[in-house]
């Protein structure tokens, strides 16, 4: 186990690399008028002592933008291995700062929506595959196909114009009450918050529950077809036990892969559902600094982003062999 995630480990620094310069590549290929821009702003906010040209040359010379792909992104590199990002040209701090206040948000979207996708997909999936052709296994497949096929907005926007406009259960946008936020009580404040989250977080189950659905009762169905299922009801046992231990187990295998690469979903934001719900998380953020050319969040956020689908295959290698003793490391 030591030497697999020592050799998986060596790997991934390499593949980060390369996706870093990558990363680099595309930021140094931007049209100059977004530095100039900066620089222009910078240099005319309040209490400002350089001027514009002067702005530009730091700028250029603070990302190695005047240095080629080759030496900027070693500049940059050297930089960011010392946790050094550069400063938000949108938000005025560190890229680390201002992540650490919209991280937990997207986790706690991320998490949650997670959890329901697993609790309703998987059991539903199996329901489905033990009722083959049945008239259950033919609703859980239309729901799934629809699910499938429902983009992200169109879900959204239905679900603000029901329940948010028409019903008026729920605020369309934002992530607290603007009007009377300050005025409630910590305990308050937080279901608050979590009111406003409930629209997001149905957003996210809708559109993500259809795959796993479809995954689980594709790999049921095998499972439930396989020699060694036959063997165990051959031996009397009873159905709850072949379904819920020796079935059940055996389909896991290939959704902990699945699920294993979920993991920067926790992390990087539902990026399109946080911009239509106006939650200011990570995923919103990072879309807010690409579209502006924030060129030092960008760079920390993307690679953030590597890290993590690195870090989610390796534990999805390590579950794999968790849940199927049958597979060795080595």
């Amino acid at each position: 186990m030591g030497k697999f995630i020592l050799k998986r480990t060596i790997m991934s620094i390499g593949i980060l690399f390369c996706v870093m310069l990558i990363i680099y590549t595309l930021m140094h290929s931007l049209p100059t008028n977004y530095i100039e821009t900066m620089a222009q702003q910078l240099a005319q906010r309040p209490g400002s002592t350089k001027s514009a040209a002067e702005w530009l040359a730091d700028l250029n010379a603070q990302y190695g933008m005047d240095k080629g792909v080759i030496g900027g992104f070693l500049v940059w590199l050297k930089s960011a291995v010392q946790g050094d990002f550069g400063v938000s040209w949108v938000h005025n701090v560190p890229p680390t700062e201002k992540f650490a206040d919209v991280i937990w948000v997207s986790f706690i979207l991320g998490a949650v929506s997670l959890v329901l996708e697993v609790l309703i997909a998987i059991p539903l999936g199996i329901i489905a595959a033990r009722k083959q052709y049945s008239a259950v296994d033919y609703t859980v497949t239309v729901i799934a196909m629809v699910c499938i096929s429902m983009p992200t907005f169109f879900v959204a926007t239905l679900l603000k114009l029901v329940f948010g406009v028409y019903l008026g259960w729920f605020e369309i946008a934002g992530l607290t009450s603007a009007r009377y936020y300050d005025t409630l009580s910590q305990f308050g404040k937080i279901m608050n918050i979590g009111w406003h989250l409930v629209l997001p977080t149905i957003t996210i189950v809708i559109i993500s529950i259809g795959g796993l659905m479809r995954y689980t009762r594709t790999n049921m169905l095998e499972v439930l077809n396989a020699d060694y299922i036959r063997t165990a009801r051959a031996k009397g046992l009873p159905e709850k036990k072949v379904i819920n231990y020796h079935a059940f187990r055996n389909t896991l295998i290939p959704v902990v892969t699945l699920l294993g690469g979920s993991l920067p979903s926790l992390f990087s934001g539902a990026l399109i559902t946080e911009q239509l719900f106006s939650i200011p998380g990570i995923g919103y953020t990072g879309y807010q600094s690409m579209i502006v050319g924030d060129i030092p969040f960008t760079m920390f956020y993307l690679t953030f982003m590597a890290i993590l689908t690195l870090l989610g295959n390796l534990i999805a290698d390590l579950l794999y062999a968790a849940v199927d003793p049958r597979v060795r490391l080595a």
